[in-house]
């Protein structure tokens, strides 16, 4: 909604620079695509390890 707000801020001070973002933001949104499934897969692999180190410990305090 913020989004939204800010661009119709935009549209009433610049509209050519509104409908430029307008166009443009979906080509943007496609090329930083792959660096969230990065993201989320390096995040995933961060938290199996950690679920690694920890077991140990976890199991100990479970006696």
């Amino acid at each position: 909604m913020v989004k939204f707000l800010l661009w119709c801020v935009l549209l009433a001070l610049c509209w050519p620079l509104a409908l430029l973002a307008l166009v443009v933001y979906p080509f943007v949104w496609l090329v930083l695509l792959p660096f969230r499934v990065m993201g989320i897969a390096v995040g995933g692999a961060l938290v199996l390890v950690w679920a690694i180190v920890t077991w140990p410990a976890r199991l100990l305090r479970g006696f």
